[in-house]
């Protein structure tokens, strides 16, 4: 693997935690468990390899439609997380921020959220995305919204929105496109993740269950992204 090309901005959709656990004969609350270390894999190698931006999906605004005990088993292990990792993530200077509609996500748990994103507001190492109550359809209708709120306040006219307005009035804002998409579990589908900033991403899918993905199925996805020539719709 070279050292060197690396992705700047590696997004994961973290998939196969309840068929891993069906698999086994265990409950899907047990796969979400061991997708959380998985988690905690995946943020590990990021560092060790230097990489630099983690975007990883983790509750789809879809997502509510699932039963409501396990989407109540999410909710709650994802407010222990936080309150277990937040050490962690101090420590290890990860910069921690959530895109999605957080406004909707109960109060409690947001108010970790904005918590753990004041106190690694100035790390460094890694910058880490969770997307939480995140769809990518959602992220373009409140990045048009935000739009006309501009224009109705005339901070901006018609003419003057481009590629960029929209860019810069995504929850990702500031930050460079993911370079690098990995899906696991075997689906071929971006399940409105991402839209507009997966444009030029490479994908790769990975058969492995997402509790089981470790880091040489996390190189052997870097060591296909370094072979491919990315065009950008260009001649090549």
């Amino acid at each position: 693997m070279d050292n060197i090309k690396l992705p700047q901005h590696l997004a994961i959709i973290m998939d196969g935690n309840g068929r891993w656990a069906k698999k086994r004969g265990l409950p899907r609350s047990t796969g979400h468990k061991e997708g959380v270390k998985a988690v905690k894999r995946v943020i590990s190698n990021c560092i060790d390899l230097n990489i630099p931006i983690l975007t990883l999906f983790a509750f789809s605004t879809e997502n509510w439609e699932r039963p409501k005990n396990e989407v109540l088993n999410l909710i709650k292990l994802f407010g222990k997380v936080l309150d277990r990792e937040k050490a962690n993530l101090i420590k290890n200077n990860i910069r921690i921020n959530f895109i999605g509609r957080l406004n909707e996500l109960p109060n409690l748990l947001t108010k970790k959220m904005n918590e753990l994103i004041e106190l690694t507001r100035n790390n460094n190492k890694l910058i880490l995305n969770i997307a939480i109550n995140y769809g990518g359809r959602a992220e373009i209708v409140d990045a048009i919204n935000s739009i006309i709120l501009d224009l109705y306040d005339k901070k901006i006219k018609i003419e003057d929105i481009n590629e960029n307005t929209v860019r810069n009035n995504l929850y990702t804002h500031g930050l460079p496109d993911p370079d690098l998409l990995i899906r696991t579990g075997g689906e071929m589908r971006i399940s409105n993740f991402m839209i507009w900033q997966i444009a030029y991403a490479e994908f790769w899918v990975s058969p492995v269950f997402w509790p089981d993905f470790d880091k040489n199925n996390l190189i052997e996805a870097i060591k296909d992204f370094q072979k491919r020539v990315r065009k950008y719709g260009g001649k090549g």
